[in-house]
């Protein structure tokens, strides 16, 4: 697929998703919005890649939806130009029968990915930009990032799920503070909080990244980083006890799978393991 917003390459068992729009801080339109979601369903379709990274091109990461967009619904309301289909459709394309619904909205199919998705935050992450880094599942950011909602500063609320997903990640006082505020968050403070897992300086930035998307990609099952992923993210549904006893009839399947076979045969070995997923 030919791609006008988004870069997309894989190496070394990693799909690297890189939002094109430099000049313009990456900020989020509708092509965008298809063609990323194209390039991760591409991704976890493709046997070769075992781990996605999502970036952003110059110096942000994603600047939010692209002011156009809002200006016009601004100037004209809600309705002109198609604007009120952008903002209000939630689906994701075709229905996914096997996957919650939770996970089948705009934005919310990321958890629904069978691949670990890390989010590499390379410059500011505001608004929309900001939310779509909240649904990977791990946040690596330069010590250049910046983090923001915004919402507040333009008139309008926490949107597409943050007020479920934000204070999950980092408690409901973080959250409430970083959406009534809007402010910028530093690096620094969003480690703190739990916001991001890890910060790297800019000049080593990537190659932190490639190091950790690597040892997934080489030492670790496919099949335990799929299990394990649609685990966590069934368990917020979840009482302890289902989960328990989900985790029970997931166990009995791994002792049966090849990967379990080689993960116990490459230790007793002392050799790298050769996974296959199964």
């Amino acid at each position: 697929m030919a791609y006008q917003e988004i870069l997309y390459h894989v190496a070394d068992r990693i799909a690297t998703v890189t939002l094109n729009r430099p000049d313009k801080l990456n900020a989020w339109t509708a092509v965008m919005e298809q063609e990323v979601r194209a390039a991760m369903l591409s991704a976890e379709a493709d046997s070769e890649v075992r781990v996605i990274v999502l970036t952003g091109a110059g110096r942000g990461f994603c600047a939010g939806a692209d002011m156009s967009l809002l200006s016009g619904i601004a100037q004209q309301g809600l309705g002109s130009h198609g604007n009120d289909h952008a903002l209000r459709n939630s689906g994701n394309g075709a229905e996914r029968t096997h996957i919650r619904g939770d996970f089948q909205k705009k934005y919310s199919y990321f958890p629904s990915l069978q691949k670990p998705v890390i989010a590499a935050i390379n410059g500011p992450a505001v608004g929309l930009g900001f939310i779509l880094s909240l649904y990977c599942d791990l946040r690596f950011a330069a010590d250049t990032a910046k983090f923001g909602t915004a919402f507040a500063r333009r008139g309008l609320i926490a949107e597409y799920g943050l007020a479920w997903l934000l204070p999950r990640l980092i408690g409901p006082a973080n959250a409430l503070d970083m959406l009534f505020s809007a402010r910028l968050v530093e690096p620094s403070e969003a480690l703190r909080m739990g916001l991001v897992n890890r910060v790297y300086l800019q000049d080593r930035f990537m190659d932190e990244v490639y190091s950790y998307a690597g040892e997934l990609a080489s030492n670790v099952s496919p099949r335990s980083l799929r299990v394990i992923k649609a685990q966590v993210y069934n368990a917020m549904f979840q009482s302890l006890g289902e989960a328990f006893e989900a985790s029970e009839d997931e166990m009995l399947l791994s002792l049966q799978s090849d990967d379990f076979k080689e993960g116990v045969a490459h230790f007793l070995e002392k050799r790298t393991p050769v996974f296959t997923g199964k």
